[in-house]
């Protein structure tokens, strides 16, 4: 079972020089450009065995399209796809052809038996807590923040902290 669900980070120009005002205290997106200013990342999580699938995808769009093409390379035929209920989600399950069970978070359901987003939510949570001590992160650069959280996550389920870590340095030669 592949519990997905999206985020959203306020964009940011933070370091840059552009024509956009700047937020008082970080501030909030706008009503009428709320979709402009709001970048949206798809978390999936699979706990089943073999450790599963750990994943996060800066999207363009909160869209059938962009949902489908984050998940195909990276969700199997015989999964079950449980989100929070959204029609793009659906059609993307649809699309991906994948069984797809909806929690209805609007009514106040957050499990419906084996059912729930739990574990997404969970990680949305510890994302946006690390993210925090940066004092906001430039959305040109979220994406290399994400694979950041994402290693040091991984990490922190393995009994020896380093191993893993050195492995991800770069030009390590990793046949000696």
């Amino acid at each position: 079972m592949v519990k997905a669900d999206e985020t959203f980070f306020l964009r940011s120009s933070k370091g840059q020089r552009t024509g956009r005002q700047s937020r008082k205290r970080g501030g909030r997106a706008s009503r009428k450009e709320r979709g402009m200013d709001l970048i949206p990342v798809l978390v999936a999580r699979d706990r089943s065995g073999g450790g599963g699938l750990a994943a996060d995808f800066l999207l363009e769009a909160v869209s059938k399209a962009c949902l489908s093409q984050a998940l195909e390379s990276r969700i199997q035929s015989d999964a079950v796809l449980c989100t929070d209920g959204s029609a793009a989600m659906a059609a993307a399950a649809k699309e991906l052809r994948v069984q797809h069970e909806a929690v209805n978070l609007s009514l106040g359901e957050r499990v419906r038996d084996p059912w729930h987003i739990q574990n997404a939510n969970a990680y949305h949570g510890r994302l946006k807590a690390w993210l925090a001590r940066f004092k906001g992160v430039a959305t040109s650069h979220l994406e290399s923040y994400l694979g950041w959280f994402r290693a040091l996550d991984r990490a922190s389920k393995c009994r020896s902290k380093t191993a893993p870590m050195l492995a991800l340095a770069p030009g390590l030669d990793q046949h000696h």
